[in-house]
């Protein structure tokens, strides 16, 4: 439920799912949950991935400090923390003493070898904040969910994150047209490509037009099947694939 300030007047303005009003906090949170998760578990075929050509296999080194010196340098010291309440400025601190981050390396590594990814990382706080200006609240959709992790864990995965970005670059597995989410593509890189096209079809007395997707819940949505097949196919080992497949199962976030 919702406080509304109208006419000075205060009153209360229900949350509606499925067209039913969430007047208890259970409903509340199935319907949050429900919303933010709304793809999950769907059926989806796989068959056009045999058109992809097998990768040769990567070799995953064990990881360096310097990785996640890397991976921490530009990480916000002013981060809300997860349930571990540790900051990125704390760990930040933590890592200058070269005992602690070979720690840190260390659990990385034994946790790529033991193809393990452990329960107290898999658990989030999801934080439900209101979008700002809108005329009402009166829709999950209106509501933007923050997950917050377990910092280590965090570290961990950005260090991974990277790892497996280069060897996909390397091994050709990324398309060159895939600008979001990857190093040294910016949204500039992508702005300048898409004038380049539009020029190019002008010289050719082309009429140039853009159609723009917005694909809502892609992420939430996301099948970890068919993640772990393309991870066969880019070349990666079977001990970083059934890795991904512990990271990936038995998660679970509470609400607050």
């Amino acid at each position: 439920m919702n406080w509304v300030k109208k006419k000075n007047l205060l009153t209360i303005e229900s949350i509606l799912y499925e067209g039913q009003s969430c007047n208890t906090l259970p409903d509340l949170w199935h319907a949050l949950h429900s919303s933010y998760n709304s793809a999950k578990n769907r059926p989806i075929n796989t068959s056009f991935l045999n058109e992809t050509p097998q990768a040769d296999q990567i070799l995953w080194p064990l990881f360096s400090k310097q990785e996640f010196k890397d991976a921490i340098a530009k990480c916000s010291s002013s981060s809300t923390p997860g349930l571990d309440h540790i900051s990125w400025r704390h760990l930040k601190s933590l890592i200058t003493n070269d005992r602690c981050l070979q720690k840190i390396v260390q659990i990385a590594n034994v946790c790529i070898d033991l193809e393990f990814w452990p329960s107290h990382f898999k658990l989030s706080n999801t934080v439900v904040i209101p979008k700002p200006n809108k005329n009402n609240y009166n829709s999950p959709k209106l509501f933007q969910p923050i997950v917050l992790l377990n910092t280590t864990g965090k570290l961990i995965e950005k260090a991974i994150s990277n790892r497996l970005q280069f060897q996909l670059s390397a091994n050709g597995f990324i398309d060159s047209h895939q600008f979001g989410g990857i190093q040294q593509r910016s949204t500039t890189d992508a702005g300048i490509y898409l004038t380049r096209l539009i020029r190019a079809g002008w010289l050719r007395q082309c009429h140039m037009s853009v159609l723009a997707f917005d694909i809502a819940q892609f992420f939430p949505s996301l099948n970890y099947q068919f993640l772990s097949l393309c991870l066969k196919k880019a070349g990666l080992n079977t001990n970083i694939v059934w890795f991904f497949n512990s990271y990936h199962s038995n998660r679970s976030t509470s609400y607050s």
